[in-house]
């Protein structure tokens, strides 16, 4: 049985209890708010495993909460699933930028919800022994305190965007698919859609400036990490 923390953020007291009782089931210590202020600050009281949270909220919605999150240094690696009710792929892809690992659009099926819960834990073990520093052509990525440097200067990336660069490093010189950027970068599944991954890696070559060309596009497959030497 596990003993991780699932922390529910969701004003739906149905959808609230049927989580809660499978979640429970399953091992998992659940907590609930609902509301994303309440949800947020029981976030950083408590720095739960994983975060189910839905993006209708009161008070703050889940993308503020996401958001926030993600900028503070004791909660940003905390594990994020997004609900929502809208399935419009522009909402999917601003939820990513603000650092969700997966987005599930209502209604969903509990045991589904619950399998993509247990990988994006399970990830996040197997990281944890993993090197936590690669870098390479200048570019540096410090997976263990969340810092990016090109040059020796610190730069801003979103969690979605450091995950890319981060996979993409580890591995310079292969061609990754879409779909395989899509699992190792943000735990997603082949649900989701393929070019959100295009708008990421537009977004990461234009941070990195004169060195966005180190990432490469493989026509017919996906992206690349320009090889050393």
């Amino acid at each position: 049985m596990t003993s991780q923390t699932i922390l529910i953020i969701e004003d739906e007291p149905s959808l609230v209890e049927v989580l809660t009782y499978n979640l429970e089931k399953e091992g998992f210590n659940v907590l609930t708010a609902t509301n994303g202020r309440d949800g947020l600050e029981r976030a950083r009281a408590v720095l739960p495993d994983l975060v189910v949270l839905d993006l209708m909220l009161p008070l703050l919605d889940g993308l503020q909460v996401c958001a926030q999150l993600r900028g503070d240094a004791r909660t940003q690696g905390i594990r994020v699933v997004m609900l929502t009710a809208r399935s419009e792929e522009t909402d999917e892809v601003v939820g990513f930028n603000v650092g969700a690992d997966d987005y599930v659009t209502k209604p969903f099926k509990v045991r589904p919800l619950i399998h993509r819960i247990k990988a994006l834990l399970r990830r996040n073990d197997q990281n944890q022994s993993e090197t936590t520093v690669v870098s390479a052509h200048g570019v540096e990525v410090d997976r263990a305190s969340f810092v990016t440097r090109v040059n020796g200067v610190e730069l801003e990336l979103t969690l979605t965007e450091f995950r890319l660069l981060w996979t993409l490093m580890r591995q310079p010189g292969r061609s990754f698919s879409r779909l395989e950027l899509m699992d190792s970068s943000r735990g997603m599944d082949a649900n989701a859609l393929e070019r959100t991954i295009d708008v990421h890696v537009r977004a990461l070559r234009k941070k990195l400036g004169d060195l966005g060309d180190l990432i490469e596009t493989v026509r017919g497959i996906g992206y690349r990490f320009k090889r050393t030497g």
